[in-house]
């Protein structure tokens, strides 16, 4: 597994801020089976009948990760945490875009449980990695088809630079159908507590290896 840190900087503006990392040695990228797939549409028409009734802001995942964009420096109004944007996007459209089995079964992932999370190729990562708070020296072209400046920002870097973050990621490292190696980095809810938080992590990475084959490594790093 890479060798991945949070940099004293960010644990100093968010004291009990935690990530789990997930590292998948050897997967088969394609489309989602269709036990999942089938089902996914359903799934999502439900949670945009849910929200409704229920803000987007007013979830207990996008509520507190809206706080932390505040401690790092960000303004979680004009850069929203990926996983309230996934959940906006649902209750605009119904669904969000349908990519590849593992950026699909991330979505699902990030909008069942309330928070933002990354996967990206191993073969395009640079040890070590570092989550720390973004400079103006790091910037890269989004995946949402903008160049990210990501100065105050909450950002996931290697040697070669930052590649993604809690907002968007960056087109360097996506998964493709191409990908054989991926890393998975999941931005915790420091309200979290350790127990919870393996036990979350743990569901995920099993879950991922049924749809994609191979074994999985995770770590809880705080």
């Amino acid at each position: 597994m890479s060798d991945v840190s949070i940099s004293s900087q960010l644990k100093e503006a968010v004291t009990d801020f935690k990530i789990g990392v997930i590292y998948y040695p050897a997967i088969v990228v394609s489309d989602l089976p269709p036990l999942i797939g089938d089902r996914l549409p359903l799934y999502y028409e439900n949670i945009q009948l849910s929200l409704n009734e229920h803000p987007v802001s007013e979830i207990p995942g996008v509520k507190e990760w809206r706080g932390i964009f505040k401690k790092a420096g960000t303004d979680p109004s004009r850069y929203r945490p990926s996983q309230e944007a996934l959940l906006r996007k649902i209750k605009k459209d119904g669904a969000p875009h349908f990519v590849n089995s593992a950026v699909d079964l991330l979505n699902f992932f990030s909008v069942q449980y309330g928070i933002p999370m990354g996967l990206y190729d191993m073969a395009k990562l640079h040890s070590p990695i570092q989550i720390r708070i973004g400079t103006d020296e790091d910037h890269y072209d989004g995946l949402n088809g903008r160049t990210m400046h990501m100065k105050d920002k909450i950002v996931s870097a290697d040697s070669v630079g930052a590649f993604g973050s809690p907002i968007v990621d960056s087109k360097r490292t996506c998964v493709t159908e191409q990908t054989k190696q991926a890393l998975q980095i999941v931005y915790l809810r420091p309200s979290m507590d350790s127990d919870e938080v393996r036990q979350l992590i743990t569901k995920m990475a099993e879950m991922f290896t049924q749809v994609h084959g191979g074994t999985h490594e995770l770590k809880l790093i705080q």
